[in-house]
Formats: C-alpha cells, structure tokens, sequence
C-alpha cells in the first residue's frame, strides 16, 4: 500500500517506521528539523520491541508532491488538525482512506468536513512514544496498539486490507473493533483522565494509581466520560473503566501522557480536546462534568501561557 504518515511524531512516526519496516511504502509528511535528519540520516526509532532505522526514508513538506495515496495516516496534535485536514487534500483521491490517530473524539467530523466524510474511518493508538531529537523516536512504554473501523460498524474490504497491512508489521498489535466509536471514546475515557490528573498532580503513572486519593480521581474523572457518551448515544460499557484502569496499572511507573509533558513543559497542549472537550460536550447533553472541569480551569492558565495569551509575573 501506498501509505502518508501526516504528521511523523511519536506515535505517527512509530507506526509510519513499522510499516515501512514491513515493505509498505511509505511516505512521511513533516518539516522543520525533524524533516532534515529523516532526510539526511533515515528515520531512527528506539523501542521496547526492538530497535530499527528507516534508511532511506521518504519524507516531504508538501504533500502535493506525493500524489494520492491509498491511506493517510494522521498522527498531529489536534489543535493542528483544521489546518493539516486542508493541507492533506492532495494526498486524497476517490479510493483513499484517513485514519485519526489523534486523541479526543471530534477528528472524523473535522476530517469529514474538510475531506468527504466517504473518506474517513475512525482510528486511535495507545502507545507513548516521543520524538528525542531530530528524526529519532523513542517508544518508552505501553504496548503499541493500534484500531480504525468504518464509522458506521459495517465491515469493508479497505479497512480489512489496512488492517493486513499493520498485521504484518513487527511490534505492533492491530484490530478493528466491532463499534469503533465506542472503542475511540473508551481511549478519549483513558487518556482524558490520565492526562488531566497527570498535568494537576505532575505525577507519573506509579503515584496516581497507587494513591488512593488519586486512583479514586481518575476512576471518577472516567465515570464522567461513560456518563457523556450514553447521554450521547455511545455505546461505553461500565466495564471500560475497569479496563482502562487496569492499562494504567501496566504502565511503566514513571509512564506520563503527552498533554501531560507539554503543560509541564510549557507547551501548547490538547487541553481543549480533552477535558476541555469533556466539559463541553457534557454541557451540550446537560450531564455535568465537574472533576473536568476542575480539570481543565485550573490547567487553563498554563495553557494560556503557553499560547502567548497570557504572562505570569
């Protein structure tokens, strides 16, 4: 398959690299510095399922120069995504698929709007995995998963022929869950409330799940999701915290979520697509949110910051 990774970052670079690594090709949209060195010197991924380089890889700026491809993978942070869903138009013809990998639960509509919702899928990964340095991705835990379905539940020979395509990639776990939506907003329960409590307590995996005052924050911060999204008409089961929690007991101790790591790092994060999105969307089904919203005011003004809104001092 031809296949664009959109945005080459820790988790689109992860999996990007496995594909190419099992002779998809593979075309990786990036730029900056991080484009250069994939250039220059291939693309090198750490990982906890063996180490490997992309030599040579390629990688472009412009997706008009790569022409249609049979697959999109979209792997940006999705305050990038209004812009990247126009940018990625050339990439798209009549048989193309776009796979979101970003977390939350809005990017097929937006993805839809800007392309044909004909050509989007739903889709979602857990794994942390961060770039280190120019064209060098570090996989430092969880074991990589990844998931995509038509957004309808019905069964399709290209999402069977994408999903032979990661099965054949090393280090990667693939499958196509029966309701993907459900499946997605099961992930946006996980990484929501991992990533919201990590950012307020500024702790890794070990103390939130150990502590009983934290554990008991995020069993609750998820409960809120399950409430959202049957209010909503998704189906989430009960039983999905209890999954997500025992993920989370699996983690490597000092394991942390991207948001988490850019708002303590003074970035811009997915703040407003994940306990910002929680908040909202509860509002628009009158089902109140109130550990998200706690959640999302008192990480707003390091977001703010971050943006250049607002100055501390």
């Amino acid at each position: 398959m031809r296949i664009a990774i959109f945005g080459a970052g820790g988790a689109g670079g992860y999996f990007g690299g496995r594909l190419a690594q099992a002779g998809e090709e593979v075309v990786f949209i990036a730029r900056g510095e991080h484009l250069r060195a994939i250039r220059a010197h291939g693309l090198r991924v750490d990982s906890l399922k063996g180490d490997f380089v992309i030599q040579p890889a390629q990688a472009t700026e412009d997706p008009a120069q790569v022409g249609v491809m049979d697959a999109v993978i979209v792997g940006v942070k999705t305050w990038q995504l209004p812009e990247a869903a126009l940018a990625m138009r050339p990439l798209v013809g009549p048989g193309t698929v776009v796979v979101p990998l970003l977390n939350g639960v809005e990017a097929p509509a937006q993805l839809s709007a800007a392309l044909g919702a004909e050509h989007v899928l739903g889709g979602l990964a857990q794994i942390i995995s961060m770039i280190v340095g120019p064209g060098h991705i570090r996989h430092a835990g969880a074991d990589p998963y990844i998931a995509f379905g038509e957004m309808n539940r019905s069964a399709s020979e290209r999402v069977e022929r994408l999903r032979q395509a990661f099965a054949r990639c090393a280090g990667v776990r693939v499958e196509v869950p029966p309701d993907i939506q459900a499946a997605m907003w099961s992930k946006f329960m996980f990484i929501a409330a991992f990533s919201g409590v990590g950012a307020v307590t500024r702790a890794p995996a070990g103390p939130l799940r150990s502590l009983p005052e934290t554990r008991r924050m995020l069993e609750d911060a998820m409960r809120e999701v399950v409430a959202v999204a049957r209010a909503r008409n998704i189906a989430l089961p009960e039983e999905a915290i209890a999954r997500q929690m025992a993920f989370i007991d699996n983690l490597p101790p000092g394991g942390t979520a991207s948001m988490q790591r850019d708002i303590l790092e003074g970035r811009p994060s997915e703040l407003e697509a994940q306990n910002g999105s929680v908040m909202r969307l509860g509002q628009e089904v009158g089902v109140p949110t109130p550990i998200h919203t706690f959640l999302y005011h008192s990480l707003l003004p390091m977001e703010l910051r971050a943006r250049g809104k607002i100055q501390f001092g």
